[in-house]
């Protein structure tokens, strides 16, 4: 079994994959501030939730988006596991064909995602990632990585105009009775969660019309189970899916 761990501005997600099969999964807050000692002592935590040992796991993969955690997540993952961490990164093979103007400025997020979805689904790909930021991958039927779409997360956008208005406060992620609200509260909901969904259907019809095709659309990232169900177009959910790229990118880097 493999310790897979990505880390995203706002969540950690880590976990144990077994031979690409997904045996525990968890998401834990990032925080920039913490040491190797306090990451290891929530990683230990999650494999006591699973009444997993760390003699269990014999390596590990990290891909991240923020750069000063790389180490001291590193570090964490080795006073449990006894083992050195792969980064995904220069050097690292994933057999992903990236075809954008600068590959090295892609996302290891959206480079482990993309991975996950050529090996699970039917491409042509749409791939949305649902975090602090949302970002919307296109992979084409011969599995090159075409390029993107980076927006503002639903997340960060609401918790901008609260912290840059006087009147309106944060809200839960639950989607109101109608679309059209009655009070501040339901109004804000609409717009984030019926707003979201009228995005990705747009950009869904928009990269279709550019790659002359359909495609199969995945949705991954905290907020997509609350997004999803009001798109009109058919999205597949799949939380896991950056552990499922890891452990692929593990295994095409296994000495």
């Amino acid at each position: 079994m493999i310790f897979a761990v990505d880390i995203g501005n706002t969540n950690i997600v880590a976990g144990i994959m077994d031979g690409g099969k997904v045996v525990s999964f968890d998401r834990i807050s990032t925080d920039r501030s913490k040491t190797d000692l306090e990451y290891a002592v929530l990683f230990k935590s999650v494999l006591d939730l699973y009444s997993l040992s760390s003699e269990q796991v014999s390596g590990a993969i990290i891909s991240s988006v923020v750069p000063e955690l790389n180490s001291t997540v590193k570090s964490a993952i080795f006073k449990i596991f006894k083992v050195e961490a792969m980064i995904v990164g220069p050097g690292i093979k994933t057999g992903l064909n990236i075809k954008i103007d600068d590959p090295a400025q892609l996302g290891a997020d959206m480079v482990v995602a993309a991975v996950a979805c050529i090996k699970e689904y039917q491409r042509p790909l749409i791939i949305f990632d649902l975090g602090t930021a949302t970002t919307i991958s296109v992979v084409d039927k011969d599995a090159n990585f075409l390029g993107g779409v980076i927006t503002a997360g639903v997340r960060t956008a609401v918790e901008s105009i609260v912290s840059k208005t006087s009147q309106l406060v944060g809200i839960s992620f639950d989607a109101p009775s109608q679309t059209i609200g009655t009070n501040t509260i339901d109004s804000m909901r609409s717009g984030s969660i019926f707003g979201t969904a009228s995005m990705m259907d747009g950009m869904i019809d928009r990269i279709t019309d550019e790659i002359k095709s359909e495609a199969t659309v995945i949705a991954t990232g905290g907020l997509a189970e609350y997004i999803v169900p009001y798109c009109r177009h058919k999205i597949i959910c799949d939380d896991s899916l950056l552990l499922k790229g890891l452990s692929i990118i593990y295994e095409k880097n296994r000495k």
